[in-house]
């Protein structure tokens, strides 16, 4: 495993907490509007850390951190991440991790061996929009269909099928989790959001986070919302979760 990245405290990337936040890089997407770009594409430009430098700093901060927020990129695409997690827990630190859902047999398995207190995962965009906005093709994340034999709408592939399984795992599953969207004008619209709302209906979290480019990304065709506009999204998705909050607005 490689770490790309340590913040020592953060106060907002596991909220309710006073935790640090570990990096990794590289990811399966390609979301042009990413704030981590440089640390997906090219890893080899952050300086790394061992899992013994990051367990020796744990170490030394019992008692200031009282948790740990793990992101990339995307953690699981690293297999051997439970090598990390298993020895932070054991020094008594709530986990929380950030994943796109790509990946549910790990997610299931981090679930069952409990060493993550709290998963926030990304909800890109509705069906029809996902991959756009996610700045993949199909072939690249999965266009196999399940079952060769279907007909209809039981005909779905393989990406699609993986993101249902991972929402249904934290909503049934998981002791704590959130679901966020990073609103883009200039990608997302109203059916994106209807679309969202029957995805991860009965839902305990939903955040709606808004858009905000980076000093390297004022030259893309894209704008956050304001926070008029956050508002009515909030409205076509409300009564379909337990808790529905925007993030990024003034």
């Amino acid at each position: 495993m490689v770490i790309s990245g340590l913040q020592k405290v953060t106060l907002l990337d596991y909220p309710g907490h006073i935790a640090c936040t570990i990096f990794f890089g590289n990811c399966n997407l390609r979301c042009p509007f990413c704030h981590n770009m440089e640390l997906v594409l090219h890893p080899e430009h952050f300086p790394t850390f061992t899992k013994e430098q990051i367990l020796d700093f744990l170490k030394e901060r019992q008692g200031k951190l009282n948790g740990v927020a793990i992101t990339g990129g995307e953690p699981l695409l690293n297999k051997d991440i439970e090598d990390l997690l298993i020895p932070i827990k054991e020094l008594g630190y709530p986990v929380k991790l950030d994943t796109n859902g790509f990946f549910p047999e790990m997610i299931e398995k981090l679930i069952d061996d409990k060493l993550v207190d709290r998963f926030a995962m990304d909800v890109k965009a509705g069906w029809n929009n996902y991959l756009k906005v996610a700045g993949v093709d199909s072939n690249s994340v999965g266009a196999d269909i399940i079952r060769p034999d279907c007909t209809g709408e039981a005909c779905e592939p393989a990406w699609k099928s993986k993101l249902k399984k991972s929402i249904s795992l934290l909503m049934n599953k998981a002791n704590d989790y959130e679901f966020r969207t990073t609103c883009v004008k200039g990608l997302h619209s109203d059916e994106d959001f209807y679309e969202i709302k029957e995805m991860i209906r009965g839902a305990k979290n939903y955040f709606l986070q808004n858009y905000k480019a980076a000093p390297d990304m004022k030259d893309l065709p894209y704008k956050p919302f304001t926070r008029e506009e956050l508002e009515h999204f909030k409205d076509i998705i409300k009564d379909s979760v337990q808790n529905i909050e925007i993030r990024g607005v003034d």
